[in-house]
């Protein structure tokens, strides 16, 4: 993607009208997207509570969240190839209305066993949102518009696990960690109010595939033989390894290891989730100068020097707390850069099975995400230096597919289209 096509975009001024949609796009698009870390995070307040209530181990209340990490995960393969024939709408809206029935099943749940199995059909309908929110932006946009699109939309959806937690907490107060999924299941009901009437279909009827187990397998094959696609979807799952490792570790480094209280580390993993967010946002000013391949280069060796210099922190001690929470924000803001930019350059080329490779991009990142971020515990977790070195693996295998496969499969930049609203 060269700086030329960058400029085009730059300077093609939509008009008022089209400005407005824009930004109910990104508001309804961002909402949807945000039931997943909203489902996610909300509850995780009241774990304890759960496992008293339904006299439950901790690692069996635990359970709870792997089930939803697990149908988010493999849902998306089901539900890309369904959005790829029957269109958008109608497997988003559906997926909200199953969220919703998720999460009062949820509140009615007699034991954790039951809690468990409701919270994976709580994960399958929200992998049905993701995929459907992100082929939408697809359907709409191409190229660079398609990374600016994805950081408007990381603003609105960034919000859900700073507050969340809050929420939860906020509930608590009033009622049980049952009154939690009754909450969440009337955010639910008002999204499915706001897909019917905001979002309009978007994928044309003579673009959509097949609805047979070969085509969809079919699909899967062609993806697997894209070299560049499979290495931006490494990169993505990489991306999210670090990611999953930091917050797998933080609380311990920060808590046990530096003697943080419970207000103070809120405070820096808070303050952490804002550097996020609002670095995100400088995505949409740097791709006026560079291409968005560009910006992804540079995104992953920033971070994997960060994850470098937060390994040396920890063997060495150098700059004490101070030095590890610094190189904690230059991994997460520098990560801010590379979300929005990988899937931007991983579905150029696969307009028509939007739906199908986004599946494929989500589930590796929860994938390996979900993988890794044990590792940290594994080996340790009240130092920094087992995450800093999950960090510097997963950034260096990043920064070596990006320089071996993307740059060298660099394909012409295609031409960028606007909302057609």
């Amino acid at each position: 993607m060269s700086s030329a096509r960058c400029s085009s975009d730059a300077t093609s001024t939509p008009t008022t009208q089209g400005s407005t949609r824009q930004v109910q796009l990104v508001l309804l698009l961002g909402s949807m997207i945000a039931i997943g870390p909203l489902t996610v995070d909300t509850y995780l307040p009241a774990l304890p509570q759960i496992g008293d209530d339904l006299a439950a181990s901790d690692s069996a209340v635990q359970l709870t969240l792997t089930g939803m990490l697990l149908g988010l995960g493999i849902g998306q393969l089901v539900v890309g190839p369904l959005s790829d024939s029957f269109g958008r709408r109608r497997p988003l809206i559906a997926g909200l209305c199953a969220h919703a029935g998720a999460s009062i099943l949820c509140a009615l749940a007699p034991t954790i066993a039951v809690l468990a199995v409701v919270r994976v059909m709580q994960g399958l309908s929200c992998a049905a949102v993701a995929v459907v929110a992100v082929a939408i932006v697809r359907d709409l946009l191409e190229g660079v518009a398609v990374a600016r699109m994805m950081s408007r939309l990381m603003l609105v959806m960034g919000l859900a696990p700073i507050l969340a937690p809050s929420l939860g907490s906020l509930v608590l107060t009033f009622t049980s960690w049952r009154g939690i999924f009754i909450v969440l299941a009337g955010i639910g009901v008002l999204l499915i109010a706001l897909a019917t009437v905001g979002i309009r279909e978007t994928l044309p009827v003579e673009r959509r595939q097949p609805a047979t187990i070969s085509s969809t397998l079919s699909t899967y094959r062609t993806l697997a033989n894209d070299r560049m696609f499979v290495a931006l979807t490494l990169i993505g799952g990489l991306m999210m390894a670090g990611m999953f490792a930091y917050v797998a570790g933080a609380s311990f480094v920060l808590q046990e290891g530096y003697g943080l209280d419970s207000t103070m580390f809120g405070l820096v993993f808070g303050m952490n989730a804002v550097v996020l967010v609002l670095t995100c946002q400088l995505n949409p000013l740097m791709l006026r100068v560079f291409s968005v391949r560009q910006v992804l280069s540079g995104a992953l060796v920033a971070e994997m020097a960060a994850a470098g210099a937060l390994l040396v922190a920890a063997l060495t001690g150098w700059g004490g707390l101070a030095a590890v929470i610094i190189c904690m924000a230059l991994v997460v803001s520098t990560a801010a850069l590379a979300f929005p930019n990988t899937p931007a350059l991983a579905l150029s080329d696969h307009g028509d099975t939007a739906g199908t490779a986004a599946a494929v991009l989500g589930c590796v990142q929860y994938g390996l995400g979900g993988l890794v971020a044990p590792l940290v515990g594994a080996f340790g977790s009240a130092t920094a230096a087992p995450m800093a070195a999950v960090m510097l693996c997963a950034t260096g295998l990043a920064v070596i597919l990006m320089f071996g496969v993307v740059h060298r499969e660099a394909r012409p930049a295609q031409t960028v289209s606007h909302l057609p609203l």
